[in-house]
């Protein structure tokens, strides 16, 4: 250890805790560098920010593992996930508190860019924190000496340097993100939305574990639907989901839900194992549901909903308390505002209402009595855009009739179906067509004034899980919104809304967003967040969902 930092916590050792502070600053070790940026002054505080810097000559990982973006995110993912593995295996807890603890983000199933790793050229920053060691408020000088002497430099060797990982693994983590992304970026010229891998596990654990389940059914593609994708480090054979209309049919139980579920987090890359590591679908796809309760400001939802009984403005709704169409219809529209291309939609989460009147319906309440144009009416609308639609469907079988492709799952097994779907609509009838309408969509501008983080003086962000923010004296409630895995990514999220309202002017949000992206893109996640948070990178289609639940905040 640094003669300084042992000199500093001897002199320390049974004062109060917040003498810590003065262990702050930057120590030099045998094989990195040490910088504990800010020491917390409680043992019952978030524990201290710490960073870690091993310079390249004695990390030595080759430079073909984070010569692209999608190869340093991976490898970036897999040495959080080693140290994090490391920190269980030597970290103990010691005192009071979390006292002797030391911890770094704990990643999900999903390969996402995050603040606790950074490889460059120099070497490779690991950021973490360490919950100093105290007995009530007083310094355990002693034990937080063996955690800079003994624990910190197993966990760093046993992490941070190449030679101590197994290269086999790390090349196949690396190597399994890049194909993803190389599917990814492809799937559109290809004619597709989305892939499934031949052999993909997608049924999880339970609802509270994303491992895969044990001795689940392996997705096999139908003959008609598979297509290979030669990519940089193999050929994969799966089932691809064409651009249009896709209905995702069959019995309960059968994996149609799972299936859509999968989709949904193929915007995202899987870690090797996962059994979704070549689930893929195209970055703009937002899954959509009903949505009881939410709040909408000034959102356009006329295309669906028009004379209310109440009289109230669909060109301009804004409710405090939506029912399940409003809150649906003012989800799709949202999406497509930001740019989505592809909606993901389960009948089992939708308003019966907003996706379809059936023929007895329409003789038993006329158009001039009924309010809403139902999601079907307006798919070509949708087509002309160049938006793509996935749903499942359970009992409205009347979707045939706009159906490009069905697939009917079978005991976790997909049939194409689709000849038989049509052959089915024509024997009943094709559904008449509605009169033609264009989905309308506004570029709303948010008053920045109205984003207000403050509580009591002081700006509270704070996640709530990956259920909501806290964001000043309110709750943005996120617990429908289903794209989201990590809580880093809320904390992300909360801080970025922080910063576009502190924004000199304002401007539609879509053209706010994607500038945030292009930065986080070109710059890093960290290059507009503050330090020593722990984040991960979300979309800006969970970002404008946040800003858009944010009760009291005020669009034109």
């Amino acid at each position: 250890m640094s003669s300084k930092l042992r000199s500093i916590l001897r002199k320390i050792d049974g004062r109060g805790y917040k003498a810590y502070k003065q262990i702050e600053g930057r120590y030099h070790f045998p094989d990195y560098q040490l910088i504990i940026d800010h020491a917390q002054a409680d043992p019952f505080a978030p524990p201290s920010a710490v960073r870690v810097k091993v310079p390249q000559e004695k990390a030595r990982f080759p430079s073909e593992l984070s010569e692209t973006k999608p190869k340093k995110t991976a490898l970036e993912d897999y040495l959080t996930r080693r140290f994090y593995q490391t920190t269980r295996t030597f970290s103990k807890r010691c005192g009071t508190g979390n006292s002797g603890l030391v911890t770094i983000l704990k990643p999900s199933q999903q390969v996402l860019e995050r603040s606790s790793m950074e490889i460059s050229g120099d070497g490779v920053e690991a950021r973490f924190w360490i919950g100093l060691p105290a007995r009530g408020r007083r310094i355990l000088g002693r034990e937080a000496m063996h955690i800079f002497d003994n624990v910190l430099p197993k966990i760093v060797e046993n992490s941070l340097i190449y030679r101590n990982l197994e290269p086999e693994k790390v090349k196949t983590h690396v190597e399994v993100v890049e194909d993803t992304e190389y599917i990814r970026q492809h799937l559109r010229k290809s004619g597709l939305v989305a892939f499934v891998a031949n052999g993909a596990v997608l049924p999880r654990r339970s609802g509270v574990d994303e491992r895969p389940l044990q001795n689940a059914v392996r997705f096999q593609s139908p003959p008609s639907l598979e297509v290979c994708f030669e990519c940089p480090n193999r050929a994969i054979k799966g089932m691809g989901i064409p651009e249009g209309v896709t209905l995702i049919v069959g019995g309960g139980y059968h994996g149609k839900t799972t299936l859509l579920n999968a989709l949904a987090l193929g915007v995202y890359n899987h870690i090797p194992g996962d059994g979704r590591e070549f689930v893929v679908t195209v970055s703009d796809a937002v899954k959509i549901r009903a949505e009881d309760g939410r709040y909408v400001a000034n959102v356009d939802i006329s295309s669906f909903i028009s004379n209310l009984p109440d009289g109230r403005d669909t060109a301009h709704f804004s409710t405090e308390n939506a029912s399940g169409s409003t809150s649906q219809a003012a989800n799709i529209v949202e999406a497509l505002e930001m740019g989505c291309r592809l909606l993901l939609i389960d009948e089992d989460t939708s308003a019966t209402n907003l996706m379809i009147r059936d023929r007895r319906m329409q003789e038993l309440v006329t158009k001039d009595k009924e309010p809403i144009t139902p999601l079907i009416d307006l798919i070509p609308s949708l087509k002309r855009k160049g938006v793509s639609i996935v749903m499942v469907m359970g009992g409205l079988g009347e979707y045939f009739d706009v159906a490009d492709t069905v697939i009917m799952m079978d005991a976790y097994r997909p049939q194409d179906v689709t000849d038989r779907a049509r052959e089915i609509a024509r024997k009943h009838g094709i559904r008449p067509k509605a009169t033609p309408q264009e989905i309308k969509i506004r570029d709303r501008v948010p008053d920045l004034k109205s984003i207000d983080p403050e509580w009591r003086g002081k700006v509270r962000i704070k996640a709530r899980g990956i259920s909501g923010i806290t964001f000043g004296k309110r709750t943005i409630d996120l617990g429908r919104v289903e794209q989201l895995v990590e809580t880093a990514q809320l904390t992300a999220i909360g801080e970025l809304i922080y910063l576009i309202s502190k924004s000199r002017r304002s401007r539609c949000l879509r053209e706010m967003l994607d500038e945030v992206e292009e930065k986080m893109e070109r710059e890093g996640l960290t290059s507009l967040l503050p330090p020593r948070g722990c984040y991960a990178k979300p979309r800006k289609f969970e970002i404008a969902a946040a800003m858009n639940r944010l009760r009291g905040s005020l669009w034109r």
